[in-house]
């Protein structure tokens, strides 16, 4: 009986030429929480600044790291230039603010007397800062906004770290249902009716239609939400107009996603799961970045070997001898955590054989400054081979010839 065959390499993930290709205007960076993607996000675009972008970096990331990490204070709706010193491009950052963007849109698409109605509506105060999918969807507005200033000539997106990270991709479809439900067709239906007959059947059924949900829902949730549909109606066309144009954007070529995992199986599951709805989508996945690997100093020694080794030195005594063994044990620890790491990358890569891979090293402590930020844009961009351990960076250990 034949052995099953192990899984060839990952092909390599570039980004070093991703990054530096004019073409390439928007990447996507997407992962499960606590793999470090708002700290990939923040080196890449930090990396392509010092190769000559004007580059922007939004985060949906409701948390602060993206701030701390490039020194500045806060960050909000608005992009902030951060001080890169002797960098050729220019880098800016913002925190998506969903109701801010939902307000400029209203204000943007409607005249100020109809704005301020919509601004007073208890309806819109509450959809506009706190219901489902108003983050999502305004994520779309405010990244279509991005790239119609041209501004910049790269957006990097930093996505929420769940498997929420996505559901902007569902922004229009939900914009369409939204727009197409039942309850904005009565809601609308009033006002849309033409004729005295039209008012007199429209009237009817509205009323049935009233009675039923102002028990469900109260009469002046009701009559809120009546009043919003009516301010908001001659803008939903354009809501989906620009979602759809958006979602489009993201599917053509320019745009790339790069999805971030951790060494670990549950953020290596989630990662297929970005893998296959990306591919579902149709949008253009560049590659998988596996963050916080820790390969060893060489692999000549094995663990085996190495605790081995350990003990005879221990046992042996003398000067050195218990330092020694001691080291000869951390490097045993570490190529037992790297090989279970590198398994794990297989699994995926058998799993996904076409996604391009590049693997990060753990730093010694948290990203929290530029500097730190610049060292993990060395380790991203760094060529495929140069690591002077002879461990190509699609890995984290070198993968051992087959038995013929």
């Amino acid at each position: 009986m034949t052995a099953p065959r192990r899984p060839g390499p990952a092909p390599a993930l570039d980004l070093a030429a991703l990054v530096a290709d004019p073409q390439t205007r928007i990447i996507v960076c997407c992962g499960s929480g606590g793999v470090g993607k708002t700290t990939t996000s923040a080196a890449l675009a930090l990396a392509a600044a010092e190769a000559g972008r004007q580059v922007v970096v939004l985060t949906i990331d409701p948390a602060r790291r993206l701030a701390q990490s490039l020194g500045l204070v806060e960050l909000d709706n608005e992009p902030r230039v951060v001080e890169t010193p002797g960098s050729p491009g220019e880098l800016s950052a913002m925190m998506l603010d969903m109701k801010r963007t939902f307000d400029d849109v209203v204000s943007a698409h409607s005249t100020p007397e109809r704005a301020e109605v919509i601004f007073a509506n208890p309806f819109y105060q509450a959809l506009s800062s706190s219901f489902a999918g108003t983050q999502e969807y305004m994520a779309m507005e405010k990244l279509g906004q991005l790239r119609a200033s041209e501004r910049w000539d790269l957006i990097i997106v930093d996505t929420p770290p769940s498997r929420s990270a996505l559901d902007f991709l569902d922004a229009p479809n939900r914009m369409s249902r939204f727009l197409d439900g039942t309850m904005i067709r009565l809601l609308t239906a009033p006002a849309r009716a033409g004729g005295r007959a039209g008012v007199r059947i429209v009237g009817a059924g509205f009323a049935i239609f009233t009675r039923i949900i102002s028990k469900i829902l109260g009469g002046q949730l009701l009559n809120d939400i009546s009043a919003f549909v009516s301010a908001l109606d001659t803008m939903f066309g354009g809501f989906r107009e620009r979602a759809t144009a958006t979602y489009e954007l993201l599917r053509q070529p320019g745009t790339s996603f790069v999805v971030v995992a951790a060494p670990e199986p549950d953020a290596l599951r989630e990662a297929s799961y970005f893998v296959d709805r990306l591919s579902t989508e149709g949008m253009p996945l560049a590659g998988l970045v596996i963050n916080r690997t820790h390969p060893p100093a060489t692999t000549a020694l094995s663990a085996t070997r190495a605790e081995a080794a350990a003990e005879a030195v221990a046992e042996a005594g003398g000067k050195g001898a218990k330092l020694a063994a001691g080291a000869l044990r951390v490097h045993a620890e570490r190529m037992t955590l790297a090989t279970r790491e590198q398994r794990l990358a297989d699994r995926f890569t058998s799993a996904h054989p076409e996604v391009k891979v590049r693997t990060v090293p753990a730093a010694a402590g948290d990203v929290h400054d530029l500097e730190g930020l610049r060292t993990m844009g060395e380790a991203l961009l760094a060529a495929e081979d140069d690591t002077g351990t002879g461990t190509p960076r699609s890995r984290v250990l070198p993968l051992r010839p087959q038995a013929g």
